[in-house]
């Protein structure tokens, strides 16, 4: 059942009460003795070469490039800088911003409160979040809309948060209350029947947010940070605007107008959608929450292998990725078959921020880049750098893993 979450301080208070809990430790250090299959090195070093071709066609004013398999580095590239104004170097403090991969953060907390017997993945979402009664729906009734249909993306909700461009001066960034999101429902539909196929929602998984609330009576942020962010040593990692002692490694964001940067500025709001794409945080932080997906350092104190697997199950498909694999959605992971090893991710996109992850669990290689600036072709560089990666780098595994497993049966 639903209660009152109770919250008596603002949402600016609860966050600068996390930023200010999420601070005290030092930078992630991360260890290089990783076994590395053979011809790793090689197949890096053809990565990263084109890698780097890749950020200066296309204009890119700072990315980073990492390799980890579990907790351990096999590789790292930086490339250009993180503030055109200063000249400061991309570096492994950079912090940057991880967009939709936030979404990641809100499956697993759902998941956690499954767990702890709070929530029915396949109850109504009106159990928890009654306004969205107020949706018009030609496919039956808005009862029919589970939690497992949000985290899938398979409920039947539009794609972005408002329902106009967003290119108005006074428009903001993002809904900044729960008030407005309320306010739009009864002008918002759902385009088809729940479950019947995928459809990217960014409102679905802000929805999700506000049951997170109401059942744990935090601000999401606060839950994340205490349930996900601290028991992984996420020491830097922190939501929306930037402490002040941070802002000598947070990266700035470009847009690309005519081949030239054009700063959007360090910082900006993500409202009441921060369950749908607020995280910042530098590589190594990131690192960490990798080798829990990979099974590592933290694993069952965070969620229980068997709930992340049971997030790893195809429930839509989607269609084919870049590098040719099979497509579909789990629980706000997306998952990769054919076309290599089996891997899963998710990728983020906001202002200028571009970036994804991918992970191999059967090995624990792992892939995750980001870089600072957006233009024309930057979604195809990005793509392309994803397969690159899965066919240059990930294949290797698959090919250890092989041999091990001959070896270990003669």
């Amino acid at each position: 059942m639903a209660r009152s979450t109770g919250h008596t301080a603002s949402r600016a208070r609860r966050r600068a009460l996390v930023c200010c809990s999420v601070l005290c430790g030092t930078l992630f250090s991360i260890p290089v003795t990783a076994q590395k299959p053979a011809g790793f090195d090689r197949a890096w070093a053809s990565v990263v070469e084109a890698f780097r071709a890749d950020m200066k066609a296309g204009g890119i004013v700072g990315a980073s490039l990492w390799f980890f398999r579990g907790s351990e580095e096999l590789g790292r590239e930086f490339y250009g800088v993180a503030d055109l104004e200063t000249q400061r170097p991309v570096d492994e403090n950079t912090i940057w911003h991880w967009a939709s991969i936030t979404k990641t953060l809100t499956g697993i907390a759902v998941l956690q409160l499954r767990d702890r017997g709070h929530v029915d993945l396949d109850a109504p979402i009106l159990d928890w979040v009654p306004e969205l009664r107020a949706v018009h729906s030609k496919h039956g009734p808005i009862e029919r809309v589970t939690v497992r249909h949000l985290l899938s993306h398979s409920a039947g909700f539009r794609a972005p948060t408002w329902p106009w461009g967003g290119n108005e001066a006074w428009h903001p960034h993002e809904p900044t209350e729960w008030s407005q999101l309320v306010a739009m429902l009864p002008y918002t539909e759902l385009l088809f029947e729940p479950g019947a196929r995928f459809s990217y929602s960014n409102p679905g998984i802000v929805f999700l947010g506000r049951m997170i609330e109401t059942i744990s009576g935090d601000d999401w942020e606060v839950y994340v940070d205490k349930n996900i962010l601290r028991p992984l040593g996420m020491q830097r990692s922190y939501f929306d605007v930037t402490p002040y002692h941070l802002l000598q490694y947070r990266s700035n964001n470009y847009r690309l107008v005519e081949g030239r940067p054009v700063a959007n500025g360090l910082d900006f709001d993500t409202g009441i959608t921060v369950s749908n794409g607020g995280l910042n945080a530098p590589v190594p932080d990131m690192a960490r929450y990798l080798a829990f997906l990979a099974g590592r350092p933290q694993r069952d104190v965070v969620l229980s292998r068997a709930s992340l697997e049971a997030m790893w199950r195809p429930v839509v498909q989607v269609g084919q990725a870049p590098w040719g694999a099979r497509e579909s959605m789990g629980l706000t992971f997306f998952l990769y078959e054919g076309a290599g090893p089996r891997l899963i991710g998710h990728t983020g996109s906001q202002r200028a921020f571009q970036s994804f992850f991918l992970l191999d669990p059967a090995s624990g290689a792992i892939a995750i880049a980001t870089f600072n600036s957006d233009g024309g072709k930057t979604r195809e560089i990005l793509n392309g750098v994803r397969g690159r990666v899965v066919r240059e780098l990930f294949g290797l595994f698959q090919a250890s893993q092989r041999e091990e497993g001959e070896g270990q049966g003669t």
